[in-house]
């Protein structure tokens, strides 16, 4: 059931988008008047304080924030389609272009550990996420798993980043689309492409294919889940025989002389390829946004978010071996590495397989990123931080129709105009600032349930985390100055052990997962923690800058407006008695938990 606030809400609020009023966007009381806005802004200091660790519970974000979209999205897929929507999610385009750097310039032949290195950090956050997930299977994905655990500040600042960063991301994919495409037409880029000279450079050569191709599957995407589902399935899967034919061509023409030297940039160079290598597996956060629409979570998500990763870490590991089989390490290409490898074994014609290979990889990723990033701002706009007229679910479709469209626009708009070179330095540390957090809330969701966590647990709770990130964040902060000495790896690690122990042997898990967990919690979400900030280190100066821009504008935002909005829908939903019964109901389902785990 539904509840009731939920449902008054959602009957204030009209289905229509174009041509609605102020209170489809700010219903709130503090915003029926500059009189009210006003007396909101005086008490800032106040309501901050009550929202800035306020932690949501878990059937308030599964009923009574889920019914403030009106209608229910439809429970259509299964494991099947959650297997392919994380396979077409990630294993787009990064791999044709990430691993000739990573190759060539840092690990050479030894790239094969370097993927496996990456896919292993990258499968860590995929076991947490799973956890959350199956627990919490709602729009939300990670935002909702932060609401609860870490509460509406933090997980607003995270939500705020990776959504920037799925902008940045569709951005991307869709200009590269174009690219390939010109490829496959045999054209420069460009070619198809505006060229307005009044414009600055890297703004100047409008991509009107770009904005074309993110129209077509923001209408596949809105229209129907399960209808995206299968076409995301059929390209998937007509993807993974693209790689095949890749792998089976390519090791065709295999020199195992090239293999004689094997890591010739040493550990350093494979742990950086590493590091690089990581952004060739984002993508698979998209996944836990459907949780709503999954019909059994328990069984289809632990086999769809995991399964898919073990597929695309497989490929991208055989993928490499071929590449270095085909070609020696100091002659493969930069930008085009696949490409120019079959070229120099006599098989030019099959720059247009690998072309057409990268393309439906792309089309996938761009579903994937369009559904992903519409679900997180529905659920975003359930809770009032952003308008509530994003929240509605489409009674026909049963998809976020709003929420979709709008990020569409604003994917489109940087796609046209922003050029790959300018959307490159945008690429941030949002994405791994977001795992390590939900790594951080899966520790505090095991150790601690307010209410029944003691106050000397709670405290060596926060002692040993402190620990833990302050260990990480000196060994990446070590290995981004190139410390050689292997005593500051020795002191830092050693740390991150003692802490993880310390967590293990001296505070008491308080709660047990109901359905699936993670295994040996607290080490699996720890090292997910310090590998996490460990590939930040890598990454460069302008990201940083973008990340304290970008959070400082969200911070803005959320003290003129997302912070009133929250605080009075929060109130609202206290004011008829929910915060005391949601919490009756969190701490029975835990006592419920210890006691089938005695039993």
């Amino acid at each position: 059931m539904v509840g009731a606030s939920g449902v008054e809400q959602g009957n204030r609020l009209k289905k229509r988008f174009f041509g609605c009023s102020k209170d489809d966007f700010f219903p709130e009381e503090s915003f029926k008047s500059w009189e009210n806005y006003t007396r909101a802004l005086r008490e800032t200091k106040t309501r901050l304080k009550d929202r800035l660790l306020a932690r949501s519970f878990d059937q308030l974000e599964l009923q009574e924030v889920r019914a403030r979209s009106q209608n229910q999205m439809k429970k259509t897929l299964n494991w099947f389609d959650l297997l392919w929507f994380g396979v077409g999610g990630v294993m787009g385009a990064g791999v044709f272009v990430l691993t000739g750097q990573a190759t060539r310039d840092d690990a050479g032949p030894a790239v094969l550990l370097s993927f496996l290195i990456a896919g292993i950090a990258a499968l860590l956050s995929v076991l947490c996420y799973t956890e959350f997930t199956v627990e919490l299977p709602v729009a939300g994905g990670s935002f909702a798993y932060l609401r609860v655990e870490l509460g509406d500040f933090i997980a607003f600042i995270a939500a705020g980043n990776i959504l920037f960063e799925y902008i940045v991301a569709g951005a991307s994919v869709a200009r590269s689309w174009t690219s390939y495409f010109a490829t496959l037409c045999n054209h420069d880029p460009n070619d198809f492409r505006i060229n307005v000279s009044s414009l600055a450079e890297g703004y100047n050569h409008l991509d009107p294919i770009a904005v074309g191709i993110s129209v077509i599957i923001c209408v596949a995407a809105a229209l129907s889940i399960k209808g995206s589902s299968r076409f995301n399935s059929l390209l998937t899967i007509a993807h993974i025989l693209v790689m095949v034919f890749i792998l089976v061509t390519g090791l065709s023409k295999a020199n195992p002389a090239n293999y004689k030297e094997f890591a010739p940039f040493g550990v350093h160079g494979i742990f950086t390829a590493a590091a690089t290598l990581f952004f060739a597996f984002v993508g698979f956060d998209g996944v836990a946004t459907l949780g709503e629409e999954i019909r059994n979570p328990g069984k289809d998500i632990p086999i769809g978010l995991i399964g898919s990763m073990l597929i695309v870490i497989t490929t991208y590991c055989l993928l490499a071996v071929t590449l270095c089989l085909m070609q020696p390490y100091s002659q493969v290409d930069v930008d085009a590495p696949f490409t120019i490898a079959f070229q120099a074994v006599g098989l030019k014609w099959a720059k247009y397989i690998v072309a057409l290979g990268a393309l439906k990889g792309m089309t996938t990723v761009l579903l994937a990123n369009v559904i992903g990033q519409a679900r997180y701002f529905t659920h975003i706009a359930r809770t009032h931080m952003a308008p509530p007229i994003l929240s509605i679910i489409s009674q026909k479709t049963g998809t976020p129709v709003n929420a979709t469209v709008v990020m569409t626009i604003a994917n489109c708009i940087v796609a046209f105009f922003t050029s790959l070179d300018v959307l490159a330095n945008l690429l941030s540390i949002s994405t791994l600032f977001l795992f390590t957090l939900v790594s951080i809330a899966l520790i505090v969701r095991r150790h601690y349930v307010s209410g029944d966590t003691s106050n000397p647990d709670r405290n060596k709770l926060i002692f040993f985390l402190v620990l833990i990130l302050s260990s990480s964040i000196a060994t990446s902060v070590c290995w981004g100055l190139n410390v050689t000495s292997w005593i500051g790896y020795v002191i830092t690690v050693g740390m991150w052990f003692l802490a993880t122990l310390g967590l293990n042997l001296m505070v008491k898990q308080a709660r047990k997962p109901k359905v699936w967990g993670v295994p040996l919690v607290p080490w699996v979400p720890s090292a997910s923690v310090a590998l996490n900030i460990f590939v930040i280190s890598s990454i460069d100066g302008p990201s940083f800058i973008r990340f304290s821009i970008w959070t400082v504008v969200l911070l803005v935002y959320y003290l003129l407006v997302g912070l009133h909005a929250s605080y009075d829908a929060a109130k609202e939903f206290e004011g008829k008695g929910g915060t005391s019964s949601q919490a009756n109901i969190e701490a029975g389902i835990v006592r419920n938990n210890e006691v089938e785990t005695t039993t």
